[in-house]
């Protein structure tokens, strides 16, 4: 078996992406970092060579199941599990930067789907402030700020910093509750309430306020606790 240490350092995908970065690598580099080892008589970058050269190219590549990958010669389950991960992790991230960019706020709900499978698993409390434009898109979400407890005890300045340096037209403040229970504490309904006070004053309203936990959401607007 070729090993990838027995490439010239300049070789290495591997090094190569740590001192050039990953933009400086070519499709089949990228393929063989996921791969890791070659084949008797194959190094790993003629392996994934050969893999994309047979599929045609990247994108067709990531649409093969795993039973297709397999066929591929020197490509074992473990490696087209590897690469069948790695594809579908870039599909989410496409799939939510997608919905970040497009998708308009018009309800509470639309906040939670977003959020909860974000926060679900969190076990720091997290305070983010998200910024919507004149459309009620997302245009930036801030996280103000993490902690075990109380992380939900942030002031108006905090958050209306992070609204103007973003040029927001207004706002949804997101919480979650590691506890799991989606109900809002006294102290919480009362910080909200001057955050939206400060909002009215500054012109940058308050959209609304959820509370995030496990698969549920508390909504303040919902709630008309604001």
């Amino acid at each position: 078996m070729l090993k990838i240490k027995e490439l010239p350092s300049d070789d290495r995908p591997r090094e190569k992406l740590m001192m050039h970065g990953a933009h400086n690598l070519t499709d089949a580099e990228l393929i063989a970092i996921l791969l890791r080892t070659g084949t008797k008589g194959k190094s790993v970058i003629d392996l994934a060579q050969e893999l994309l050269t047979l599929q045609g190219n990247l994108a067709v590549l990531a649409s093969k199941p795993l039973s297709t990958l397999t066929k591929s010669s020197g490509i074992g389950k473990d490696k087209a599990a590897t690469l069948l991960a790695a594809f579908e992790i870039s599909r989410r991230i496409l799939s939510k930067s997608k919905w970040f960019s497009e998708k308009q706020i018009t309800s509470p709900k639309d906040v939670a789907e977003f959020f909860i499978p974000l926060l679900k698993d969190e076990v720091k409390e997290k305070f983010i402030v998200v910024c919507l434009n004149t459309a009620n898109k997302i245009i930036k979400m801030e996280t103000i700020s993490v902690g075990s407890l109380n992380s939900s005890v942030v002031h108006a300045r905090e958050v209306f910093k992070a609204a103007i340096e973003n040029s927001s037209a207004s706002i949804i403040l997101v919480h979650n509750h590691p506890s799991g229970n989606p109900e809002p504490s006294s102290e919480d309904i009362e910080i909200t309430k001057k955050i939206v006070e400060s909002g009215k004053i500054l012109g940058i309203p308050v959209f609304d306020h959820l509370i995030i936990a496990d698969n549920s959401y508390t909504s303040f607007v919902e709630k008309r606790l604001i």
